[in-house]
């Protein structure tokens, strides 16, 4: 196949996969965008598998050529979710402006999940697969934590030397070597209510303890530290006349490394041993916690492999941290070399502008071919 030919394919596929709805909450749309790729990828010569995972029944896609001795040189990993709800991709479905494709999930990460197909498609029509053992590995609740697919991922990674995550690329050829870690936090606020006028004396206040820990925790935002925690959502109160006697905030928390998780997670343990008010009780309920993604000697040396497999290309790539977490936070957690934004350049993520960068397909799918090859050379 030409680059052409393959270019023109990507485009038809690119087309199909962003027109279906695949919001997290949409498990049948995620389910349609799974058997679309695994038709593709059993037409190859791979073994597919689409299950459903955890209490919710998330569908995620396993395909994966036959191992080496019951490993694999590379896992691709990503996700099939996307942040738009049911009936964005009717009302804003796929379309072309210049260099640019545009539609819900385009960048996020539908053109990682068929890059990722075409690397492996490409590697075929080479006669080079036959040397790689590859597992490739999508789950469909990425974007809201992976609370249902996190121990299949694991367990597939398991069995995986190294890593690569098809999320987007950033501009300029821009790879993710690290991404910091993260969860949420609800911290609640309980108090007694009252009469505001007649009888406040009679209650504890829930809205101003509350006001009192958000001081507290805006306080993690120190200048020169990994640590960042941005109270987002704000809840509390019922009626203007009465004391409110529950009151609620959503913590968007983020560390840079291992150290900082441990400072934050002991920092908000303290909460409720430290109140304002006589009375008032104060609730900390931690949801979505993934560790850092930070470079190795392992994944420096992977990242010396892309770089130079980019530079033959042409490709002058960079390596770059992100704020953001990925699945691929739990795979570098594991000790496994992990590199991010194997997928096409793009940008604008969660955004109604977000938009893949055309011209960077087939260069894309090079780079990581010749990174497979080459990895799996030097190592033997």
């Amino acid at each position: 196949m030409t680059d052409q030919q393959r270019y023109e394919q990507f485009l038809n596929d690119f087309e199909t996969l962003v027109n279906m709805d695949s919001s997290s909450d949409n498990l049948d749309g995620v389910y349609e965008v799974a058997l679309y790729l695994a038709a593709r990828l059993e037409a190859l010569g791979l073994k597919a598998e689409v299950t459903r995972q955890g209490e919710d029944g998330v569908p995620c896609l396993k395909a994966c050529t036959p191992s080496r001795n019951g490993r694999y040189d590379f896992m691709f990993l990503g996700h099939m979710d996307t942040v738009f709800p049911t009936g964005e991709a009717l009302r804003r479905p796929f379309s072309i402006k210049g260099d640019r494709a545009h539609g819900p999930g385009a960048n996020d990460m539908k053109g990682g999940l068929l890059l990722a197909v075409n690397v492996v498609e490409r590697l075929k029509e080479e006669g080079a697969l036959e040397g790689l053992a590859i597992c490739l590995a999508f789950n469909g609740d990425e974007e809201t934590g992976s609370r249902n697919s996190r121990q299949w991922i694991e367990d597939a990674a398991a069995d995986c030397d190294r890593v690569l995550v098809f999320e987007p690329c950033r501009p300029g050829f821009r790879y993710v070597v690290n991404r910091k870690g993260g969860y949420r936090v609800r911290v609640t606020a309980r108090g007694v209510s009252s009469h505001a006028g007649a009888d406040p004396e009679k209650g504890v206040n829930a809205v101003v303890e509350l006001a009192h820990q958000i001081g507290r925790i805006n306080a993690l935002n120190r200048p020169g530290s990994g640590i960042t925690a941005q109270c987002t959502v704000i809840s509390g109160g019922d009626k203007t006349n009465i004391v409110p006697d529950e009151a609620s905030v959503d913590v968007d928390v983020r560390y840079s490394t291992m150290d900082e998780m441990r400072e934050a997670d002991a920092f908000f343990k303290t909460l409720s041993e430290e109140t304002l008010l006589p009375g008032a009780s104060v609730e900390v309920a931690l949801r979505g916690q993934r560790p850092p993604l930070q470079s190795s000697p392992e994944s420096e040396q992977l990242w010396q492999q892309l770089r130079r497999a980019a530079e033959k290309q042409g490709i002058d790539a960079g390596a770059i941290s992100t704020g953001g977490c990925s699945d691929g936070n739990w795979t570098a957690a594991m000790g496994i070399p992990t590199i991010d934004g194997m997928g096409p350049v793009g940008e604008n993520s969660h955004r109604v502008d977000e938009y893949m960068e055309l011209k960077s397909i087939i260069p894309a799918i090079t780079v990581v071919a010749e990174l497979c090859k080459k990895a799996v050379s030097e190592a033997t």
